[in-house]
């Protein structure tokens, strides 16, 4: 489906004048109007603006600016580019695209070779006396081989130390280009041409003597940024927080600068200036200042309207638009800089966590938000459950909980473990969620505990959860002293009983193999008697005798439907809720104030959405539940009713219905909560209304209540301001001990199926010998 139209508004034939705040302003030229998408193809869209303006599509650059940055062009090369500009822009309905056309110099031998780094005076422009020598000149075409300056992995130095007397440069991996007659030729190809582009809107940042900086910070970018543009090295001779000294890095060249602050005032100012450059040429040498605080400031705009961007896209962006060659690892520290200046410190987040809880509670009146320190102050947990969610679940919902839990791969790790039920369309309900530093039996016991206060009753609940890390003995401890009969249920999660089975079988069976024993697993559990149950399991035991004896020893009573003795209306895993941990996915990586706050928000998105969209309903039944009482309606049409034996109920295909105590001896209505097709054959028969025969809980009526009272958003933090301090500020918060380990972490679950992610990756089997862990090829048979 196509997305937004922008209104493109193309210019073309004016110029850029810098005002005093130092944004650019265009000036003249012409202009036409386009409309874009994000289908558009970047092809496609270069030849309509060259045909508006009559221009050569190779001699074209386009460019833009970031909305509410009229500082950087940013420039559209490719059909990328093309779908960020679109994407950065959606909040707005136009956009201003302006065309550059560059001049094609026609001239033999020399036409690709450019001008000086300061002067940009190409050699068509220059006066070369016609005496020039051939040996001269072919020195000068030796040298268009080299491309692009290879920034060593070490160069990442962070620009405001004290580093007098150091050199800040990088790897000398490309040869200097040789004079001609006095004036500098710059490197041919590509690399002076994507150089040009982004960079020459900073040969002017340092004008000379008498030129004014706000601050020590904003004169030294101001200098890397003109050592980039004039492409040369240069090192500091001083460099603290009043004085800056800084030489060209080339022996002898005289280019020198010196800034230190006004008297009495905060500013720095330029006191003296040499701005010639005599090494290797007039004006420069190999090397550029480009550090991780100088990448975050080129990249810090476009990863606001762009979380997602990787650092090896930043790493071709950098190269394209400035012609500086990063490595993966300097792109990722720049992005890791940029998004603690977007979003905030990690660590000074832990300190608003007592504002943060103080403030859920008082805008949400009967919630819950709770956190515990360690003896040292450390973050040890949080707990977080609204009362629009404890209201929606008790009212509205069937009592049923999933308990799972979600690693977090923020700079501080942990795990957040969360409660969450099905409304009446079979959609995911968040109900509580907590974030702990570790999953572990004590935090599990605590997270049951505040869940346990938060809701008013747990008789004829039923969890469903893993077996393992602490959560069967966590919901036993709590949950002890409930009644056998009409008590709290613990059904396992399929998903990680699956995972289980394939961990602890001894023999190694190939993947079709393990796939068959997880087939029969899952249809054991789903097995609505004894003896389809014993049927599933006999399977498995034709395969392998060692998984049915683990199947045996696995407490079916716990997760098979055939011995259960709750209700789970037939919904099997604890992972019900992975919407709600693509959420997390998307928030993760942000300080734990604005990971809390984003959860919060979406919960609060996700309320009054669906509140909205019931209003639009008009059967007694949600749309899903609708669809499936449609289904067994129409296969009970062919199925003939007649009373039972002494006249006990009513036979339909062999089973017994009983309309009195809505079950049916085939137990799918009583395991599903809408009547099975022999229920709906002797509801049609005798003239009743189906919908009188289904669960509450899956009415629409009952569906709006759950979703009728509104969680109200938390304002305040990184994105809305401070909190205002109040009776928690006496209590400090330190980030736990733990810190992310080394290497790259997982970016998002695995979309597979349940059965799939059980069984693993397919194991390689021989065609030679049938045996596993290699192919023919590496056989050694």
């Amino acid at each position: 489906m196509v997305g937004k139209k922008l209104i493109a508004i193309c210019q073309s034939g004016g110029e850029f004048e810098t005002t005093s705040d130092g944004m650019l302003s265009y000036k003249g030229g012409d202009a036409h109007a386009m409309e874009i998408d994000d289908k558009m193809k970047y092809k496609d869209f270069k030849m309509e603006v060259a045909e508006m303006f009559s221009c050569n599509l190779g001699n074209m650059v386009i460019k833009y600016f970031l909305p509410g940055n009229k500082k950087t062009l940013i420039c559209i090369s490719n059909d990328k580019d093309l779908k960020r500009m679109v994407k950065f822009h959606n909040d707005s309905d136009s956009v201003d695209i302006y065309i550059m056309v560059e001049e094609v110099v026609v001239a033999p031998d020399v036409s690709q070779m450019m001008g000086s780094r300061s002067s940009r005076t190409t050699l068509s422009e220059a006066e070369i006396p016609l005496d020039t020598s051939m040996t001269m000149m072919e020195n000068v075409l030796e040298d268009k081989k080299s491309g692009l300056l290879l920034l060593d992995a070490s160069f990442d130095l962070v620009g405001d130390t004290n580093l007098e007397g150091a050199v800040i440069d990088v790897a000398d991996v490309m040869p200097l280009p040789n004079a001609v007659m006095g004036m500098q030729v710059g490197f041919p190809g590509s690399y002076d041409e994507h150089h040009s582009k982004a960079a020459q809107q900073w040969e002017n940042n340092i004008t000379g003597v008498g030129q004014r900086f706000n601050s020590v910070h904003e004169f030294r970018e101001a200098l890397r940024r003109y050592a980039i543009a004039h492409r040369f090295a240069f090192k500091y001779k001083k460099n603290d927080s009043h004085r800056v000294t800084v030489k060209c890095k080339a022996e002898g060249c005289p280019w020198r600068i010196h800034a230190s602050r006004l008297s009495t005032t905060p500013l720095i100012c330029i006191k003296k200036m040499n701005s010639t450059h005599t090494c290797e040429g007039s004006v420069g040498t190999s090397g550029y200042q480009a550090t991780r605080s100088w990448v975050a400031s080129i990249i810090k705009d476009k990863l606001k309207f762009f979380p997602n961007y990787k650092p090896k896209d930043i790493v071709n962006d950098i190269k394209e638009e400035y012609g500086v060659q990063l490595n993966y690892f300097q792109a990722w520290r720049g992005k890791e800089v940029a998004k603690e200046q977007l979003q905030g410190s990690y660590r000074e987040a832990y300190s608003q966590l007592p504002f943060l809880c103080e403030k859920i509670m008082e805008t949400n009146l009967g919630s819950a938000a709770v956190f515990v320190t360690k003896d040292d102050s450390s973050f040890h947990r949080l707990f977080v459950c609204f009362r629009a969610s404890v209201y929606g679940f008790e009212q509205g919902c069937r009592p049923l909980l999933f308990l799972d839990s979600v690693f977090l791969k923020s700079k501080y790790q942990g795990s957040l473990l969360t409660a969450t039920a099905a409304d009446g369309d079979d959609g995911i309900f968040p109900v509580a969620f907590a974030v702990v530093d570790v999953e572990s039996y004590d935090n599990w016991s605590w997270f049951l505990e505040r869940l346990k206060d938060s809701l008013s009753t747990f008789r004829g609940f039923t969890f469903v959860a893993d077996r393992e890390r602490g959560l069967r003995e966590a919901i036993a401890g709590i949950f002890r002293n409930e009644g056998e009969d009409d008590g709290v249920h613990h059904a396992f999660c399929l998903h990680y009983l699956s995972e289980q089975l394939v961990r602890d079988l001894k023999v190694q069976f190939s993947y079709e193999v393990k796939c068959l024993l997880v087939d029969d697993l899952y249809a054991a559990a789903h097995a609505l008697s004894p003896e389809a149950f014993r049927m599933c399991v006999e399977r498995m035991k034709n395969i392998s005798v060692d998984a049915f004896e683990w199947v045996m020893e696995s407490d079916p009573a716990h997760w098979s439907n055939a011995f259960f003795r709750g209700a789970r209306y037939n919904l099997m895993n604890s992972n019900f809720g992975e919407p709600f941990y693509s959420w997390i996915s998307e928030a993760h990586e942000l300080p734990i104030t604005q990971m809390v706050g984003g959860i919060c928000g979406r919960i609060a998105d996700l309320i009054h959405s669906r509140r909205a969209e019931s209003v639009e309903w008009n059967g007694r039944l949600t749309p899903s539940m609708e669809e499936r009482l449609e289904r067994e309606k129409s296969k009970a049409g062919s199925l003939e009713v007649r009373v039972g034996e002494e006249g006990n109920g009513f036979e339909v295909d062999g089973e017994t219905v009983d309309l009195e105590n809505c079950d049916c001896s085939c137990k799918a209505w009583r395991v599903v909560g809408i009547p099975c097709r022999h229920a709906a054959a002797v509801i049609a028969c005798h003239g009743m209304d189906h919908y009188d025969y289904c669960s509450r809980f899956f009415t629409t009526q009952c569906y709006r209540i759950a979703h009728s009272v509104a969680v109200r958003p938390v304002s305040g933090g990184a994105d809305g301001g401070p909190w205002e301090k109040g009776a928690a500020a006496a209590q400090m918060v330190s980030p736990p001990p733990t810190l992310r380990p080394p290497g790259r972490p997982t970016t998002k679950r695995s979309g597979s199926s349940h059965q799939q992610e059980a069984v693993g990756r397919r194991q390689l089997q021989c065609s030679r010998c049938k045996g596993t862990g290699h192919n023919k090829s590496t056989c050694k048979e």
